[in-house]
């Protein structure tokens, strides 16, 4: 008998939960065992007679005991496969999903607190012409962003404020990020360039596509000590970023060949130089990447919650972050399993092109 059916739906808004209707259950009638088949089986006295029918009786106990349990496994084992077990309280035959209440979820309208403050780093990147500040914020007015006072005062000022991203800023982070992780020395570009040559990494969308600095990209890179990190920094930092993924093109942070990865290298370098601790790093990449791929990050939130009925707030940063969920494969395996399942959400949009926007 195939198990009942769980049903998973995404709640848009507007909608109203209902009450699904359970799948009717047949049950199979079990074979009857007459006394003249009893007495056919055992043709002897009648104390043996009334032993055999008691025996039968407890045989047929535990066979229909086994039978049970073993419906019971198959089903539960078929149902985890497709749906998330149901937590107490909640209707065993669904688990409804509030978009509106997952996307809070990833991207809280408080924004996310990074541990690291951003000090003289903006006035720093325009000293070493890592950027050009009309063309920095000529790009921002061309997408109808322009700069506000407080990301104004962050580039030519700095700040001793800590770094918060959100909605509104992850666009002006992004870029400001970008350039502090084509322009600071450190140990993870020197690899890059042993490995692939300065042709190679010229090459790459985070070195070439880089067009709002005051010197060419690869006069750049990894040419200015802006942030200074000590032995055991640079030894969490490099613990980080091999584990921290980006679905745009599927590499991790230590190989930064596109704006993002560069971008989140530059990030948490701050961090590292200010002793952030490996999970911190982790949590803030969490956030950061949720704000910068926002409906990749929207689709794992809802996988979380209907495979494993997991908020995204309380999920590991180390697993969303990870190759399994936020690589290009890893995600892709996701996608197609919320399509399967019919739980696809709402497009959100925003900006997730690899270059100058």
């Amino acid at each position: 008998m195939a198990p009942p059916e769980r049903i998973v739906r995404v709640l848009s808004p507007g909608d109203e939960p209902t009450e699904p209707i359970a799948p009717d259950v047949q049950h199979t009638p079990h074979p009857s065992n007459s006394p003249s088949q009893h007495r056919a089986l055992f043709p002897v006295r009648t104390t043996d007679y009334k032993l055999a029918m008691i025996l039968l009786l407890l045989m047929a106990v535990l066979v229909l005991r086994a039978t049970a349990t073993t419906t019971s496994q198959l089903a539960s084992g078929i149902a985890s496969t497709v749906v998330p077990p149901v937590a107490r309280g909640q209707n065993p035959q669904a688990v409804i999903l509030d978009q509106n209440a997952l996307v809070a979820q990833i991207n809280p309208p408080a924004g996310y607190t990074l541990s690291a403050k951003f000090g003289k780093l903006g006035p720093h990147l325009l000293e070493v012409g890592a950027i050009d500040t009309d063309a920095f914020v000529q790009v921002y007015r061309q997408a109808g962003q322009p700069l506000t006072n407080t990301q104004a005062a962050i580039l030519t000022n700095g700040s001793e404020t800590r770094v918060v991203v959100d909605s509104t800023n992850a666009y002006f982070l992004l870029n400001f990020f970008w350039a502090v992780g084509l322009t600071n020395q450190n140990p993870i570009l020197d690899r890059l360039v042993a490995r692939y040559g300065i042709g190679g990494v010229s090459n790459f969308a985070s070195t070439g596509g880089w067009s709002l600095g005051a010197r060419q990209p690869m006069e750049l890179y990894n040419r200015e000590t802006l942030l200074s990190l000590s032995s055991d920094q640079q030894s969490r930092l490099e613990a980080v970023v091999s584990h921290v993924f980006r679905p745009c093109c599927g590499n991790h942070t230590a190989f930064p060949d596109c704006n993002h990865g560069m971008a989140m290298l530059g990030l948490l370098e701050l961090m590292a130089s200010q002793g952030a601790t490996i999970d911190e790093m982790f949590w803030a990449a969490k956030y950061v990447n949720a704000f910068w791929f926002p409906e990749q990050t929207l689709e794992v939130a809802i996988y979380l919650k209907a495979s494993q009925n997991l908020d995204f707030v309380n999920a590991d940063p180390r697993s969303v972050v990870g190759e399994q969920f936020f690589s290009a494969r890893g995600f892709k395996q996701i996608h197609q399993w919320l399509a399967a399942n019919k739980l696809l959400p709402q497009a959100l949009g925003g900006r997730q092109s690899c270059g100058v926007q």
